[in-house]
């Protein structure tokens, strides 16, 4: 970080930074300049961030009306599956990008329009504050690009229905740049950071048993936050096991579950587990990412999509 210009290689040249998180790369050239190599600045700011991000959680249920936002943002602060976000000094991004995300997703609930109009009228002072909330987001960690679908999960949860003018069409901009960012962000893995090779030749169907296997893991990691790792044991995922598609069983069978209950049950449910398995979906398999050399799963990886079982439980299902 001494080198002269280095903050504008951050943003403008190719390969200054292995990964495209110039938000998250300035943020550590300004703490470097402050602190230097003591740590303790930089883990004061990540903890500060989702001290953060937890009071935007309390804020965002609360605009909700879901039951037991306070204690959904308890779970979220202090969720053992948190510490290695929270801790590690590198995983910034998660702290920096989550505060983004969800200041827009507050912007969103806090201005969204009733009736029958947009939502959130397209080009607005408040259309532009949540899109440039969602551009800092990417900036600082691309899983983000989850954003506008577990938006408009959120919306059909409150709503009741989506419909192509009130609620698709003012996040158009937002999906076209979500899927910029995310290709983007692949071909960065791939060319840059080393995500290629046979390691990662997994066919379609593996990649399908792998996401599988990984949603229940998160599920389980959650429900039950024991024997935590810095490194899990990397899977062997076989087509011909019984045991690869049991995984797969269980996780269509809740979903369907949700589905089919929603009535009884409300919308709440199948809203939680559509946006958790839609904010893990670029670290289930589908997306080569280098750590996947040595585990498919990590701790830091459901740090936002947590808030979809963590709310769920937090209002003992009355959502």
């Amino acid at each position: 970080v001494r080198r002269r210009g280095v903050e504008g290689r951050i943003w403008f040249e190719h390969g200054a930074i292995k990964q495209y998180y110039p938000l998250t790369y300035s943020a550590f050239w300004l703490q470097h300049r402050l602190w230097g190599d003591a740590t303790l600045g930089y883990h004061v700011v990540n903890v500060l961030l989702h001290a953060l991000n937890a009071a935007l959680v309390w804020r965002i249920l609360g605009e909700l009306r879901v039951p037991g936002a306070l204690a959904a943002a308890a779970l979220f602060a202090f969720h053992p599956v948190h510490v290695e976000s929270v801790a590690w000094i590198c995983e910034l991004k998660n702290t920096l990008s989550g505060a983004f995300y969800l200041s827009a997703f507050l912007v969103v609930l806090r201005s969204s329009a009733p009736g029958d109009g947009p939502f959130l009228a397209l080009g607005s002072k408040r259309w532009w504050s949540v899109l440039l909330l969602f551009a800092g987001a990417l900036l600082s960690k691309a899983v983000t690009a989850t954003f506008p679908a577990a938006l408009l999960v959120v919306l059909a949860w409150r709503e009741g229905r989506l419909t192509w003018r009130r609620h698709v069409l003012p996040l158009a901009p937002f999906f076209a740049l979500a899927l910029a960012a995310g290709v983007f962000s692949a071909w960065m893995e791939k060319t840059q950071v080393g995500a290629q090779g046979p390691v990662f030749d997994l066919g379609l169907v593996q990649r399908v048993l792998l996401a599988a296997r990984a949603l229940a893991f998160y599920a389980g990691s959650l429900a039950w936050p024991a024997d935590l790792v810095f490194t899990y044991p990397r899977w062997t995922i076989d087509a011909s096991s019984a045991s690869a598609w049991a995984w797969l069983a269980l996780v269509l069978g809740v979903g369907v579950a949700a589905l089919l209950l929603r009535r009884k049950l409300g919308g709440g449910p199948l809203a939680a587990l559509l946006f958790f398995a839609g904010t893990l979906f670029p670290a289930l398999g589908f997306v080569d990412v280098f750590p996947f050399l040595y585990s498919f799963v990590a701790d830091h990886f459901q740090y936002l999509a947590s808030l979809g079982p963590i709310t769920l439980v937090a209002a003992g299902g009355d959502v």
